[in-house]
């Protein structure tokens, strides 16, 4: 590497360099920063007492009925699961080469909200961990630091800082304005000072970037020491969320495991015997440089690209331009055949070939494949090739010549079926790229969208592209029949999309997509030995018989970029390997089963989920599962190579069952409770507790109980309630998880749900060390403390879109939680109990500095309800309904909603109506919110919720033991007139507000909302007669209520005030008022009274209110009687506004005057 200058500013150590950008405090820069932490302090000292108190009360380690609960012999599972409810969920182990980062901990906060609900609903409740470090990851990052200890030393002291730079020779742009291209590489320093850059060219500088001090660092060359390192910090971070996991189920996968490590085994050779696991060349996606598969979990890019088949035509060169002559003069010999290779996906279309593209900027090569025979395409489909055994040494593609497409262009060559049998010839089109396929492409306009609008567009400009107009003027002959699209499509496409030109690339994609289903699916062959069947069965057909003619073979090739963790390119190789029989090309009959669980019982939640497990099963193929490098079980038939990392990970849930039974720690090394050593456990004992056998006639020196009570715990904790995952892992672990699930497993066993979710974004953007906004859970919780943090995160989202860990909600978290815990603690600690709303409004006044908050002077229990008491514990039912039902469909984001921010709305628009009353709040009711809210929060705050309840409400046990609410359901009267109050109050300030406004415009109001005013509430007791028929029209309708059917009969001149009336009424069904009482056109609530009871808030909330008169009207709307105001008590008013004749039931008008 050159040399580059090093300014004073950047230090001379490349560890120091690397620190300056990379420590963990820069990855999360940009994140939000607090300032006084003195609330977060003493929220984050409750969580610490409570996590202590549940792992020294083991709260979090259920167990299987025992044998004096529930017998052994005469108990089957389903009356295990009936007489003792459970729920078992998981989260995808994590994989030990890092630290968890918050989207790790989104992940596991879906099942830790769910854990934390179950236990409420009574069930017995399990969230195990374990840990994966099977595959390449440890064992490539181990070997690269063995690698850079040998050259810079055990604390790299030797590596030169130039290794490390680089030089931006250009001014660097001021940071708003800067746009980074590469992102491996992290800015040094701000604006000019930024011409140099570190890069991340070094493990040990990953390490470094996780905070591991450089002293350290050297350990980690041994494979063996990240899985000392890592699952313990795993460990320790979810702790401090205060995750509800069963720790003693804790374990690694690998041989490092022993137990685990045999039941691997086991898993593989039940599969084999099975005929799940078969033997044979299959392609794969591979990396030369490391000799092997390389598999989703072994790439550095590209997981989830599978490998696509093609079939690779041979077009023989018939006649070479003089430009293509001149450059292949004395390279080739005499009697070589040349074949141009174009790999297609539609063989059935080669009868139609009318001439075969290349791109003319691209560079193409000549290889040999034997003395005769030579194939032009691209170097990288010619690397491909050779793991395929198509050239005769593997991984040698010998290139002969090199030439441009240009230089071909003109070239006469042989089509393969086509009907222009004299020969086609080789066209430039601009639109070829050399990363897909060989770069070689033939074309068949009569099916082809791109190649027709190509076609049309050479012809049209034969001159400016050097060709000749007839060589792209040769007959489109019709081969397929659509009901569609007649029998040329591509034509009927390209003029129905209006497409101009091969530019169009948006709408020739869209044409693509059409042609092939309309042509695949419902086609019908019109020429050739297949005429008259079905495409889709032509088409492998017409592909057999060219391969057995010689005029094609099989190719293959990685579907999209695959970069493997050493940095190499993949390929896709031909190799001889022991694969899972996934796919409808595989057995099918096992794929069918899988996508019938998928479509039936399995929930899936959202629908575009279970689109895409069914999706997946239609693309997904054979998987190779071993490999030769890494960490792993190994085969148990063939030990010198791997069971790879997503095959020894499908059914480990299973495994949690009686995991802590086995071992007592995560490495296997101490025998667990049963004493079963793990030599002891035969694949008939394995049959045995996974319920494959139900009989003990079998040879085992494993005692028949302990046998019996694994079995219990496998009966017991299956089938697998809900799994969490990231939706990216669709595409492989959680398909194979259901193919392995149902083979090996009985159909009472196969899991019950998956509820994947989308990754999580930062601040509303992508979380990224290089720019500083990242956050591992760690420092999550150090930030915002374990409640905060869970309640962003329960915010974050629930769909399968990206969801977005918002600091700010953390932060204002904090806060929230704070005053909350405060004000519980005033409630019952500081309580000052009255007998009345009088004795309220003396001590208020009297004595009312005397407290901290107003708030603890209360009515005593027992004391009767009033209307704000009665709307208040009204709205607390219903919100503990909403909550329950959010929580059971795992809407968290909701559930945090109804059963927080709701919820403690509600208290403080019953603390402000009761306040402005003189009334206080009712004791009872103010501790009926403190203990429903602490319940209600407890899936998701479950250390403020414990707080609440030891410490506040004195509770004997801990909540995490505590049952959800069951209350009352709510009474639709009260419900309405609480619906009444907040639509009134909204609607009296906004008409204030309205000539606020108006003022502020400089326009005449009304009143002037900044002096002294009276407000008049008109009440009507009758509807307008013009509703009667709009009543009637909805009754009509009831229950089928389809407001845009509804609209089509509402008279023009009318709609502007019938639509309004009409949604009302759908709006108080929706409620829970019956029907009889709203189309019978009678509020279920007494409006006056609401009013009455509204009249002091109102004086608090409007300013300069002296006077609140509430009228009832009179109908016709002339004249009404005056409830509340300057003349009460059956004072009659003659001659009302006009707009006292716009009052309705339920539907209140105003006057506002200046006194």
């Amino acid at each position: 590497m050159a040399e580059v200058p090093i300014r004073d500013s950047v230090p001379h150590s490349a560890v120091k360099a690397t620190l300056t950008v990379l420590d963990p405090e820069h990855s999360s820069s940009k994140t939000l920063k607090i300032e006084n932490t003195e609330k977060r302090d003493d929220l984050i000292a409750v969580e610490k007492k409570y996590q202590k108190l549940w792992a020294d009360q083991h709260v979090f380690e259920p167990n299987a009925p025992t044998f004096e609960e529930a017998p052994f012999e005469s108990t089957t599972p389903d009356e295990l699961h009936s007489k003792f409810p459970k729920w078992f969920g998981t989260m995808a182990y994590p994989y030990m080469n890092g630290t968890l980062h918050a989207g790790h901990s989104f992940t596991a906060s879906k099942v830790e909200f769910g854990a934390g609900f179950a236990r409420m609903q009574g069930k017995r409740t399990l969230f195990p961990l374990g840990y994966h470090v099977t595959g390449m990851p440890i064992k490539a990052c181990a070997d690269k630091l063995v690698r850079e200890i040998e050259m810079f030393g055990p604390t790299f002291e030797r590596c030169p800082i130039e290794d490390i730079l680089d030089e931006n020779k250009e001014e660097v742009p001021a940071p708003a304005q800067e746009a980074k291209t590469d992102m491996s590489k992290f800015t040094a320093k701000k604006g000019k000072a930024a011409a140099k850059s570190v890069k991340t060219k070094y493990q040990f500088q990953i390490l470094l970037a996780q905070g591991i001090p450089v002293e350290e660092i050297h350990k980690f060359a041994d494979p063996q020491h990240w899985l000392q390192f890592f699952p313990p910090l795993a460990k320790r971070d979810l702790t401090n969320f205060g995750a509800r996991i069963d720790w003693r189920r804790q374990f690694v996968t690998t041989d490092a495991n022993p137990y685990y490590d045999s039941f691997v085994c086991w898993q593989m050779r039940k599969l084999k015997e099975m005929g799940k696991i078969k033997f044979g060349k299959r392609y794969t996606i591979y990396s030369p440089k490391d000799g092997q598969a390389c598999l989703d979990h072994d790439r550095q890019s590209g997981e989830g690209v599978p490998v696509q088949e093609y079939t690779a035509l041979k077009l023989k060169v018939k006649e070479w331009p003089e430009s293509a002559q001149e450059i292949l003069e004395g390279k080739l010999p005499k009697d070589a055949n040349v074949y141009f290779v174009p790999a297609t996906l539609r063989p059935e279309t080669m009868y139609g070939q009318t001439c075969c593209f290349v791109g003319p900027k691209i560079k193409y090569g000549i290889f040999k494949v034997s003395d005769n025979e030579y194939f032009f395409l691209s170097q990288r489909a010619a690397r491909n090739m050779s793991f395929q055994n198509i050239f005769p040494e593997w991984g040698v593609f010998p290139q002969v010549a090199e030439l441009t497409g240009s230089d071909v262009v003109g070239t006469l060559i042989n089509a393969p079926l086509s009907v222009h049998t004299e020969g086609v010839r080789i066209l430039p089109m601009e639109t070829v790229k050399d990363t897909k396929g060989t770069a070689v492409v033939t074309s068949v306009p009569s099916d082809s969208p791109d190649d027709y609008a190509t076609v049309t567009d050479l012809a049209k400009k034969a001159d400016y592209y050097g060709i000749k107009k007839e060589w792209a003027e040769l007959e489109i002959i019709p081969i397929i029949s659509t009901p569609a699209y007649g029998n040329l499509t591509a034509p009927a496409l390209v003029k129905e999309l209006k497409i101009q030109s091969p530019k169009d690339t948006k709408k020739l994609e869209e044409a693509k997509e059409k042609a092939y289903k309309e042509g695949f699916y419902k086609g019908t062959m019109l020429i050739g030995e297949f005429k008259g069947k079905p495409v889709e069965e032509a088409k492998t057909l017409v592909r057999q018989v060219l391969i057995d003619s010689g005029d094609a073979f099989n190719y293959a090739e990685p579907d999209g970029l695959v970069m493997s963790r050493s940095g190499d390119v993949c390929v896709a190789a031909n190799l001889d390997q022991w694969y899972m029989n996934y796919g409808l090309n595989g057995d099918r009959e096992w794929a069918e089963t899988v996508l019938g669980h998928i479509k039936g019982d399995l929930n899936t939640y959202y629908p575009e989920a279970r689109h895409a497990f069914t999706q997946v099963i239609s693309w997904l193929s054979h998987w190779a599962v071993s490999r030769s490098y890494g960490l792993g079980t190994k085969l148990p038939w063939d030990p010198a190579v791997m069971v790879e990392s997503l095959s020894d990970s499908t059914i480990y849930q299973a495994y949690y069952s009686f995991a802590h039974l086995l071992h007592k720690d995560l490495f296997g090394k101490e025998v667990g409770p049963l004493g079963i050593k793990p030599d002891q456990l035969t694949d008939d004992a394995w049959d045995y507790v996974f319920a494959r056998r139900d009989d003990l006639d079998f040879e085992t020196t494993i005692d028949k109980k302990a046998l019996e009570t694994m079995r219990r715990q496998f009966d017991y904790w299956y089938p697998l309630d809900i799994r969490t995952s990231g939706k990216d892992l669709i595409q492989n672990h959680l398909t194979f998880n259901l193919y392995v699930h149902t083979a090996i497993f009985k159909k009472e066993s196969w899991p019950r749900s998956f509820r994947v979710n989308g990754h999580l974004m930062l601040n509303g953007e992508k979380m990224s060390k290089s720019t500083g906004n990242f956050l591992t859970l760690e420092q999550a919780v150090e930030k915002f403390g374990a409640d905060a943090t869970r309640i962003a995160l329960s915010d974050a989202g629930d769909s399968l879109e990206d969801a977005n860990f918002d600091e700010s909600v953390a932060n204002s978290a904090i806060l929230k939680l704070y005053e909350l815990k405060k004000w519980c603690e005033e409630m019952v600690h500081d309580a000052k109990i009255v007998a009345d709303g009088e004795e309220y409004k003396h001590v208020r006044d009297d004595e009312g500095k005397k407290f901290k908050n107003i708030d603890a002077i209360q009515r005593k229990s027992g004391s009767p309800y009033l209307l704000w008491d009665k709307m208040f514990d009204n709205e607390m039912n219903s919100l503990v309904i909403e909550t329950q039902q959010n929580y059971e469909g795992t809407m968290y984001k909701l559930a945090l909603k109804t059963g927080y921010y709701d919820f403690t709305a509600a208290r403080d628009f019953y603390r402000e109506a009761t306040k402005a009353a003189g009334l206080g709040m009712h004791e009872d009711l103010a501790r009926r919110f403190i203990e429903l809210q602490a319940l209600l929060i407890t899936p998701i705050a479950p250390h403020f919720a414990d707080y609440i309840w030891q410490e506040v409400l004195r509770k004997d046990d801990t909540i995490q033991n505590a049952l959800f609410p069951k209350v009352q359901e709510p009474i639709p009267a009260l419900t309405a007139a609480r619906e009444y109050v907040r639509t009134t109050s909204s609607n009296i300030t906004s008409a204030e507000g309205a000539q606020v406004k108006r003022l502020a415009k400089g326009k005449t109001a009304l009143f002037d909302p900044k002096k002294d005013k009276k407000i008049t509430i008109f009440a009507a007791t009758a509807y307008p007669a013009w509703q009667t028929k709009y009543i009637d029209l909805v009754r009509s309708s009831y229950p089928a209520l389809d407001i845009k059917a509804i609209s089509k009969s509402v008279d023009k001149a009318e709609s502007k005030k019938a639509m309004p009336f009409i949604n009302g009424l759908k709006r108080r069904l929706d409620n829970g008022e019956s029907a009889e009482v709203v189309l019978n056109r009678k509020l279920v609530f007494d409006e006056l009274d609401t009013l009455k009871a509204m009249v002091p808030g109102l004086k608090q909330t409007v300013r300069y209110c002296k006077i609140v008169e509430i009228v009832s009207v009179d109908e016709g709307g002339q004249s009404g009687t005056v409830v509340v105001g300057e003349v009460e008590g059956g004072g009659k008013r003659e001659g009302l506004p006009q707009n006292a004749g716009g009052a309705e039931p339920g539907g209140p008008s105003f006057l506002f005057e200046n006194i």
